[in-house]
């Protein structure tokens, strides 16, 4: 039997395996199970029944970190990671996201292998697509999320300053808000108020908020909030200035966007046109590109002249796409 048939099947094997072990939901019959004792916990007249029910409840709310003790050894630093996942919005965990990970580096390994390539050749540029590919997605959601946020966030603060002007209090205009947005604006200011109600502190709420989405739109906001605590003041003007402010902002962002996109386009294409038209003719004819993969014991480190030459164009070129990405890149 020819082995990349077998060295296929086995990837596969291992690829399904992973899949349905990180996948697998929890069993039906338990979580029933679970429901029905937390509805008795919190229904009983008894005082055990409602202390049992109380602790079960704040054990399965603790954050641990058995997933990330796990994972420690595949993953330098499983907290970022988790912070990343959480800010995309999605209920992805670390297991299924390295499962992912795990899935495209086979799947890449064996579509290469089936087309010739050499192992070690399919081992590494697998192993960069399983790294890579998931950490990008995972970036543009994380990015596409945040643009969605700040594009509805001045009509939050228009909604805050009108609750605030016919007199409610800050913490109910809080819930309104989440009520009355929709999108991520409404999901994190209903994160917001659930941790007021279990006690926090609103600075303490926001915080945490403006960390996990990391955007300077939120944090004006926090350090208004902030100081408008400690030295008072109108509030409501206040954050009709800042919705003004940010809306000032949005529309420099999309001005500079505008006037910058060409050079963006002409930059991506000169950066990606080369490395993609060497990645499908590899792929398309690999014997005629199957010099730049040959080592020759006689050249330069062992490297033949014609892997010199790709090397050397590949740096060059990683630099002039590093060049021009800075030169388009505009902070405001």
């Amino acid at each position: 039997m020819d082995s990349n048939f077998v060295l296929i099947m086995l990837l596969v094997a291992t690829l399904t395996g992973i899949c349905v072990v990180a996948f697998a939901g929890p069993s039906p019959e338990k979580a029933r199970r679970r429901r029905v004792a937390n509805i008795r916990g919190r229904h009983s007249e008894s005082a055990d029944a409602l202390l049992e029910a109380r602790m079960r409840k704040a054990i399965s709310n603790r954050v641990t970190g058995g997933e990330g003790k796990m994972l420690v050894s595949l993953v330098p630093n499983p907290e970022n990671l988790a912070k990343r996942l959480r800010m995309t919005g999605k209920k992805w965990t670390l297991s299924q996201y390295l499962t992912t990970c795990a899935g495209i580096f086979l799947f890449v390994v064996a579509m290469l292998q089936l087309r010739g390539f050499p192992f070690l050749f399919a081992l590494m540029f697998g192993m960069a697509a399983g790294l890579g590919l998931p950490h990008w997605w995972v970036g543009r959601l994380i990015t596409k999320r945040v643009n969605a946020f700040t594009v509805k966030f001045p009509d939050a603060l228009d909604l805050l300053t009108r609750g605030l002007r016919s007199g409610l209090p800050i913490a109910e205009t809080l819930g309104i808000v989440s009520s009355e947005i929709p999108g991520p604006v409404g999901e994190e200011f209903k994160l917001i108020t659930e941790r007021i109600k279990i006690g926090k502190t609103m600075e303490q709420a926001l915080q945490e908020t403006a960390d996990r989405l990391g955007t300077p739109e939120f944090q004006f906001f926090v350090i208004t909030l902030s100081i408008q605590r400690e030295t008072g003041g109108n509030l409501a003007e206040t954050l009709s200035n800042l919705a003004n402010v940010l809306r000032q902002r949005a529309q420099m962002k999309l001005k500079i966007r505008a006037m910058s996109s060409e050079s963006k386009a002409s930059a991506y294409i000169i950066g990606v046109l080369p490395f993609l038209v060497f990645g499908m003719i590899c792929y398309i004819n690999y014997n005629y590109m199957s010099p730049f993969f040959t080592p020759d014991p006689a050249g330069i480190f062992g490297l033949s002249l014609m892997q010199v030459i790709g090397i050397g164009g590949l740096c060059w070129m990683s630099i002039g796409a590093f060049i021009m990405a800075q030169m388009v890149n505009f902070e405001i």
